[in-house]
This record gives C-alpha cells, sequence and structure tokens, in this order.
C-alpha cells in the first residue's frame, strides 16, 4: 500500500482533457448559482452530475448508467473528474442565462388548449331505464351471447354475469314503474278531489251575493244573460210571463 508523507493531502487527477470553459457551454446547461449544488449536464452520458471543489470546478466521478444488470460492472464514464474552467463571472452567466430563456419563451409556441374526450357512456345495467327499454336490452344481449358461443355464455335456463344483471334491472324497474302508476292514480285523484273542494267553498262564498249582485230584472234572467247557450230555429225562449216586458216601456215625465 502507498505511503503517504504526512502534510500533504492526496487529490484525485482529473480526466488529462483539455478544460471546459464556461462561456462555451450553453447557460442552461449548467447551474453556477450562488448557494445552490453547482451542476452540469456531463457532455458524454448527457446527464446531470454534480460539480465538485471550490476553485477548481470538477465533474464527480460517475458512471454511464445508474442501472446495472445483474452480474455486470459499473461502466465508468470518461467524463468523470472533467475540469471546468470559470473563465467568465457569475453575473455575466446569470445574463447569458436570461438572454437564452427571453428567446426560447419568444421561440415557444402558442399554448394548445385540447378539447376533453367524452366519457364513455354508462352501461345498461347502471342506467335507469323503463321497464321496456330493459326488456329490449335483456333480449338483445341475450340474442348475441347466445350465438357468441363463447364459454359461460345465456343458455335456455343460464345467464352469464350481463345477462343476470339486465333481468335483475327488468324486474326492478317493472315493480318501479308498477308503484309510480300506482302514485300518480292516486295523486290525480287526490288533485281532483282538492280542486273540487276549492271550487265548492268558493261558491258557498258567493252564493249569497247573487242577489245583490243582480240587476232589475232577478237573478233568474242575470244568470240567463250571462251563459251562453246554443238555441235551436223556430223555438219559444222559455223566458216568457208577466215578469218579463213584451211590450216597449214608456218612461213618463
Amino acid at each position: 500500500m502507498p505511503q503517504i508523507r504526512p502534510g500533504r493531502v492526496r487529490t484525485k487527477r482529473d480526466n488529462r482533457r483539455a478544460p471546459l470553459l464556461l462561456s462555451a457551454i450553453r447557460p442552461e446547461n449548467v447551474n453556477v448559482r450562488e448557494g445552490e449544488v453547482k451542476s452540469l449536464v456531463c457532455p458524454d452520458c448527457r446527464t446531470w452530475r454534480r460539480l465538485m471543489g471550490d476553485t477548481k470546478l470538477k465533474i464527480r466521478e460517475h458512471c454511464r448508467s445508474d442501472k446495472v444488470a445483474v452480474g455486470k460492472k459499473h461502466d465508468r464514464c470518461p467524463g468523470s473528474n472533467q475540469v471546468v474552467q470559470l473563465d467568465i463571472t457569475i453575473e455575466q452567466w446569470s445574463e447569458r442565462m436570461l438572454a437564452a430563456d427571453s428567446t426560447a419563451t419568444g421561440r415557444r409556441s402558442a399554448r394548445q388548449h385540447y378539447k376533453p374526450l367524452p366519457a364513455p357512456a354508462k352501461p345498461v345495467t347502471k342506467l335507469l331505464p323503463t321497464a321496456q327499454t330493459a326488456l329490449t336490452a335483456y333480449r338483445e344481449h341475450f340474442k348475441k351471447c347466445q350465438a357468441s358461443g363463447a364459454p359461460g355464455r345465456c343458455t335456455g335456463s343460464l345467464r352469464c354475469a350481463v345477462g343476470a344483471k339486465l333481468a335483475t334491472v327488468y324486474e326492478q324497474r317493472k315493480v318501479l314503474d308498477r308503484e309510480r302508476a300506482r302514485f300518480d292514480r292516486s295523486y290525480i285523484a287526490a288533485a281532483a278531489k282538492n280542486t273540487e273542494a276549492e271550487w265548492a267553498k268558493h261558491h258557498e262564498a258567493t252564493g249569497d251575493a247573487k242577489a245583490a249582485m243582480a240587476k232589475r230584472s232577478g237573478t233568474t234572467v242575470e244568470e240567463a244573460n250571462n251563459s251562453c247557450r246554443i238555441r235551436q230555429a223556430d223555438t219559444v225562449s222559455e223566458f216568457r210571463g208577466p215578469q218579463v216586458p213584451l211590450q216597449p216601456v214608456r218612461i213618463s215625465a
């Protein structure tokens, strides 16, 4: 084992390539901001790697790929320990970074808005059809399933999973439709009864005021005048008698 003299620090050598100049690297491929971990895109494996050192920066030693098959060795990337020389200041690099970002923003195409795809239709078993539509869907499925020849298909007395669901939906909808029809009949009867009671109440309230509202001829004539009746030709009116004046009325002073 080689001996290390006291007072000297052993350092790793570089890859003996020419140093990479910061001015020659694309600004978006390097990060030298103060307060952040300095990193660089390795020119060989094109992955982000950390820059080690303070004054003399070098790409940290790494492999070409982080994932290696079982039984194989890691392949060391030739870009390891590559020296990076800061030939420009951090402020100059920041200005180049801002210029590159503004150019990329102007070159970026307009944002596209994609129309969302329509949701897939729900199966018949999850809808709320009527009994007739459920029966139609059940019959169509039975014909197709029986003719398909697949194992577990619908037969004379057996049903597949979808066929059993459709049959259950049909039975449920038949019961619900029957209950809904019964409810509608009872609701219509109750509404008619309430309407009749309301009109009877109004009739009783206005019956006593007929005499006060009638004109001089009496309530019978008033009701006849207010009613629209179709009279046959050559018929005599039923309003004949001493109460109906037949002669012209002469008003004397």
